[in-house]
């Protein structure tokens, strides 16, 4: 698959114990992501965080978080990332999503 130059970026960020009724919302958004043919989707783990209720969530060993930071990062034309939106409205409940316009420099992958 060839990008363009020019992009945009989606960042999701979410908590790991996000659900939907099929398993975990990051999980649920990769599968949608490549259902819809997008580029490609990475799920990133935070080790420490904290979102609008400014509660700290943290892998330290002492106190073991359920709910660690996950952010899955999107690039893609803006006509796909578009194609996601309705599914993100609907199934993120809480969280953060950005989006920004970022130059492609190179994509390429491995020929089957």
């Amino acid at each position: 698959m060839k990008l363009p130059e020019s992009g945009l970026l989606l960042r999701i960020y979410i908590g790991e114990s996000d659900q939907t009724p099929e398993g975990p919302l990051y999980e649920a958004i990769v599968k949608k992501a490549r259902e819809l043919n997008l580029a490609g989707a990475t799920v990133l783990r935070g080790i420490m965080g904290f979102g609008a209720e400014s509660r700290i969530h943290t892998a330290k060993l002492l106190r073991l978080s359920e709910d660690l930071p996950i952010v899955i990062e999107i690039v893609d034309t803006e006509e796909n990332i578009n194609r996601l939106m309705p599914y993100l409205d609907e199934h993120v409940k809480e969280g953060l999503i950005t989006l920004e316009k970022v130059q492609v420099i190179k994509y390429r992958h491995r020929k089957s």
